[in-house]
């Protein structure tokens, strides 16, 4: 039993302070995430429920709330995508901001969809997990469903970000290798003062 928590807590340290680290920029994100939310609810409100525009070939519908969310997910992804970069994996100097970002924001891109079917579970009507309304019937801003329903959906799909980014997104930091340049300089050889005698001309070497 030893072994396995020396395993796990000891010899994988870095990878618990990586985590711990991302849940602080994580929620930070969360923050970033839900005044972005809270914002757009403000400036258009009551109309988070009603139809953007309708699925082509489907009878299905985009909402007001799923275009707050995508707005609200691409602010708080490029916040954590920087923070991640600069602190928790530290991987700045070793690839550009572009070359990173765009593996970050695919993975975001994956846990925002399964939040996003979170999400529309949590706030339609007859779903088997939907936001009971008579609790959260939106008189307040602490019992507004579409806020619940938003942070829900982004703790779920936290711990895939973390997994995916780790392994994929901040490869570079695990690949890292010395610069040709970082090697220190060879030593120059030792060569032996000349001797001369009193008038200043050389000696023998075997003198």
């Amino acid at each position: 039993m030893k072994k396995v928590a020396h395993y796990v807590f000891v010899r994988h340290r870095h990878n618990w302070v990586q985590l711990f680290r991302f849940g602080l920029v994580g929620g930070s994100g969360v923050l970033v995430n839900m005044l972005v939310m809270i914002a757009l609810n403000k400036i258009f409100p009551g109309v988070w429920e009603q139809v953007a525009t309708p699925l082509p070939v489907t009878d299905f519908n985009i909402r007001w709330y799923h275009v707050f969310n995508a707005i609200a997910f691409l602010v708080a992804n490029t916040w954590n995508y920087q923070l991640n970069r600069m602190w928790t994996f530290k991987s700045k100097h070793h690839a550009s901001w572009l070359r990173e970002f765009f593996p970050f924001l695919a993975t975001g891109l994956v846990a925002f969809a399964v939040g996003l079917v979170i999400q529309t579970l949590l706030l339609k009507s007859g779903s088997p997990i939907a936001l009971p309304r008579d609790v959260f019937d939106g008189s307040t801003g602490l019992r507004t469903p579409l806020y619940w329903a938003q942070l829900i959906q982004i703790i779920i799909t936290m711990p895939i970000n973390f997994v995916v980014n780790k392994l994929w997104t901040f490869r570079a930091v695990r690949h890292k290798r010395s610069h040709p340049t970082d090697e220190l300089p060879m030593a120059a050889p030792v060569v032996a003062p000349e001797r001369v005698d009193e008038d200043g001309e050389p000696l023998p070497a075997d003198r």
